[in-house]
């Protein structure tokens, strides 16, 4: 009981914080992912040190450096939009991302006490599984988004972008997520990944994404394009998205758990893990919207 009441104060909490974040403003948004930037790159590192014990010997300013240019690039993405006339917070994150990505090999090679190839493509792969998608979750707020209500009909929702694309992505990933625990709960029987995730079930995974774009069809139809400006294939698109790639970043991150031989990324977040555990779906499924909205949206 004392477990129940913990996870679902936490869940209450941790639901507040997000939309207030998301909702409230674009720099708002920008400070959310920027943090969560932050703590997802930390619980990484961690996971590598505990998957290859060489990723311990690298050096602290090795260490410090990953952090610090993951979050310059999180800023270089805002480009213009933070900073009035004088230098925009852009730019600042662009330069410092620029030197500590070049900077990065070579403190490694001085500094480390047995240099390593794999230790510096850990590093780069970390900002690819991280950085790069929740870089793309601003990118999809900040730049003005086209929306298409019918062919020849284009309206831009939300002054200098939309917070309406990022925010159905994360509802569509809860709702897949929600519906494959139920669906998987009442009638799952077949593993679905059963070295990865014991507890994942075909029926779930199925059921969850066949809910996820059946509630998106449904909304985007009758609400989509009247009330929200966005034609309901768009919707469902979106939703195909964080259900398949959602499910992919789930099983991804199981992985790296197994592989490090831990239950949680972190335990930030009493009852529900860490920062890695919270958002892992969202972090294959992002680059997958991203590329879709870049195609077909804007």
């Amino acid at each position: 009981m004392k477990t129940f009441i913990t996870r679902t104060i936490t869940a209450l909490f941790f639901v507040a914080i997000m939309l207030g974040g998301i909702l409230w403003n674009e720099l708002s948004f920008f400070l959310l992912f920027f943090l969560i930037n932050f703590f997802a790159l930390r619980e990484y590192v961690k996971l590598v040190r505990l998957m290859d014990g060489d990723y311990n010997e690298v050096s602290p300013w090795h260490s410090a450096g990953l952090l610090i240019a993951g979050c310059a690039v999180m800023m270089a993405v805002t480009d213009r939009h933070f900073g009035g006339s004088g230098v925009t917070l852009g730019e600042i994150g662009f330069v410092m991302a620029f030197i500590f990505i070049l900077l990065l090999p070579l403190g490694e090679i001085l500094m480390s006490k047995n240099f390593s190839l794999k230790t510096i493509g850990y590093s780069i792969l970390g900002l690819i599984y991280v950085t790069a998608p929740l870089s793309m979750m601003v990118d999809l707020r900040l730049l003005p988004v086209s929306f298409s209500v019918v062919p020849g009909w284009h309206t831009t929702i939300g002054g200098s972008g939309s917070v309406l694309i990022p925010l159905l992505l994360i509802v569509f990933i809860w709702i897949n997520d929600t519906m494959a625990y139920i669906v998987g709960s009442l009638i799952g029987r077949t593993p679905f990944a059963p070295s990865i995730s014991p507890k994942k079930t075909i029926e779930g995974t199925v059921g969850g994404m066949i809910l996820a774009v059946a509630a998106a069809g449904v909304f985007g139809y009758f609400w989509g394009a009247d009330r929200w400006g966005l034609a309901w294939p768009h919707w469902v698109a979106l939703a195909v998205i964080a259900a398949v790639f959602g499910t992919a970043g789930d099983l991804l991150e199981s992985r790296l758990k197994r592989l490090a031989g831990v239950k949680d990324s972190g335990s930030i977040m009493p009852g529900h893990g860490g920062f890695l555990d919270r958002f892992d779906s969202l972090l294959v499924a992002a680059p997958f919207a991203w590329i879709y909205v870049s195609l077909f949206v804007r």
